[in-house]
């Protein structure tokens, strides 16, 4: 199997074999950049000695509270610095961090608890009702809940539980972190959204987010203290693992807790953001904010989205504005995101609109990963023309150990020994990949296949279209045709008819909307809009 004849004497010894874990990062940083910027907050700035004490408090307090090597921490928590402190606090006293989505119904936090088995929860003052309604709904034993008030956003404290401070107080700050023994013991428990029955765990492992804080930085062209801010939820994917990257860069994380063009704009101003994740939502806000939302910064923005293949009209508006994106895409079974747009430098000759078209590509493999790529029912390689539909399929580090609890799920995922997205997607001849519907929101129309994302890109080129959505209808000769649901920019008014001529102009006729729906429309708490609500209406 590869081994030398004589192997004598060649073991694995402390001194050459060490786990990898996110973790380290985090203890280096504390020794070599003690005294830069690490985590900032309004008016909070934690130095990285500072950040590394009382994450070890925390670490040190989960102990002294019964947490032992193993047992899940959950947080219903913004991106506030208790939730980046969390990221390593968690894992530094052994145990496994599971970050809950805040938007999520009581019930199914109550679900959450349960099946993770949370031992200590802790959580925003805003959401702490929300919290207690779903402890009331628990079958099994209740969790210790700790308080974590915001005075920065002016959330009152309720003051029944156990507050942050006080928790973390008790802990000592020269606590000896528990380190993995093994780099495949679990780090982190993410549950997907269950659009469709309950959500599943989806559990981490430390190598795939060490190997991931290492692959990012080469795909972002990034180098030493960038200063990041925190778009993307720190509970959506552990904030693409963003936060356990920062420290190896020397970097500076600056908390967001509500997202708005305005608290972006300050950010980039006031911090000198240079980085940040979010879902194409948030590059819709950019470009249409308001002049008293807007601040004028000199220095190039570089912006990961992912979420939804983002429009390229938007591309093409918000790379005007001094924002340089590239398209990533991942799922929450691979740590967030697994590819990139990788730019080509022969496409700078090609007219704006080509170049927003291959930005929108969801692209090639991250350097951590093994394997991306897209294959038929069969397992087998597409053609690479741009045109064979199959399903994107991952194999690599990055991948989770599996779904808790729930091993059928799991073997179902894993068939043919990649994970499997589910998808569907085009390979150009370059190897780029390039999403053409989750599998589910292909529209088949008269048996002809129409992709939701293509109709979706045509409408987003419109003027008056902040946000669209486009979906399946029922038909009775066709047995299905799309229907758009559109989020028109403030003060425009919706013409139906002239949205539907306007596709008709870009697109084949079966593919252009029968039916144009106006209003706001659901979003999940990444921005991501959620279809499936939006079927229930024409069901």
């Amino acid at each position: 199997m590869g081994w030398m004849k004589d192997e004598t004497g060649l073991d694995k010894t402390p001194a050459n074999y060490v786990p990898l874990t996110p973790l380290s990062h985090l203890a280096r940083a504390a020794k070599v950049f003690t005294d830069r910027e690490a985590l900032v907050y309004g008016d909070m700035r934690l130095t990285y000695a500072q950040y590394h004490a009382r994450v070890s408090q925390l670490a040190s307090a989960l102990q002294m509270a019964g947490v032992a090597p193993g047992d899940v921490v959950a947080t219903l928590l913004p991106n506030v610095p208790a939730q980046a402190e969390a990221h390593f606090g968690v894992p530094a006293c052994g145990a496994v961090l599971n970050t809950i989505n805040i938007r999520l119904d009581v019930d199914t936090i109550a679900y959450i608890f349960d099946h993770g088995g949370a031992k200590v929860v802790l959580c925003d003052s805003q959401f702490l009702p929300v919290c207690m309604a779903a402890i009331d709904l628990m079958e099994g034993a209740a969790p210790l809940v700790v308080e974590v008030p915001d005075a920065q956003a002016g959330v009152p404290e309720i003051g029944e539980q156990i507050d942050y401070e006080t928790f973390l107080a008790a802990g000592d700050p020269a606590f000896d972190w528990i380190m993995p023994e093994d780099e495949w013991e679990s780090l982190a428990l993410n549950y997907t959204s269950g659009t469709t029955g309950r959500p599943k765990g989806v559990v981490y492992h430390h190598r795939g987010a060490y190997l991931m804080t290492m692959g990012t930085p080469v795909t972002w062209r990034m180098t030493l203290y960038p200063v990041f801010l925190t778009i993307v939820p720190l509970f959506h994917c552990n904030g693409w693992n963003h936060t356990w990257m920062m420290p190896m860069m020397g970097g500076t994380v600056v908390c967001c807790r509500d997202i708005s063009a305005k608290a972006i704009y300050d950010a980039i101003a006031d911090e000198g953001v240079t980085h940040f994740g979010g879902a194409p939502i948030v590059l819709n806000l950019l470009v249409n904010a308001k002049d008293d939302e807007r601040r004028d910064f000199d220095h190039t923005v570089e912006v990961f989205t992912a979420g939804a293949p983002p429009a390229p009209a938007t591309l093409a508006a918000i790379g005007k504005l001094g924002f340089h994106v590239q398209q990533v895409y991942g799922l929450t079974e691979t740590y967030g995101h697994v590819t990139e747009c990788l730019w080509n430098a022969e496409w700078d000759a090609l007219p704006q609109d080509e170049q927003a078209a291959i930005k929108a590509r969801q692209g090639v493999a991250f350097p951590q990963m093994e394997d991306i790529t897209v294959m038929s029912d069969a397992m087998e390689q597409v053609p690479m023309d741009g045109a064979t539909q199959g399903e994107i399929v991952i194999r690599g580090n990055s991948v989770m150990k599996g779904y808790l609890k729930n091993p059928e799920a799991t073997a179902k995922a894993f068939a043919g020994g990649y994970f499997h997205s589910e998808d569907l997607a085009v390979q150009h001849p370059d190897g780029s990949m390039q999403i053409a519907d989750r599998a589910k929101d292909i529209i088949i129309s008269g048996g002809e296949n129409i992709s939701s994302v293509e109709v979706e890109s045509a409408l987003m080129g419109h003027p008056d279209v902040m946000l669209c959505a486009v979906v399946a209808m029922p038909d009775d000769k066709w047995g299905e045709v799309p229907c758009a649901f559109v989020e028109l920019k403030e003060g425009r008014t919706g013409d139906e008819a002239a949205l539907i001529a306007f596709t008709r102009d870009r697109l084949a006729g079966f593919k252009c909307p029968k039916k144009v729906v106006f209003g706001e429309l659901p979003k999940t708490s990444t921005g991501k809009i959620q279809k499936f609500e939006l079927r229930k209406t024409l069901a």
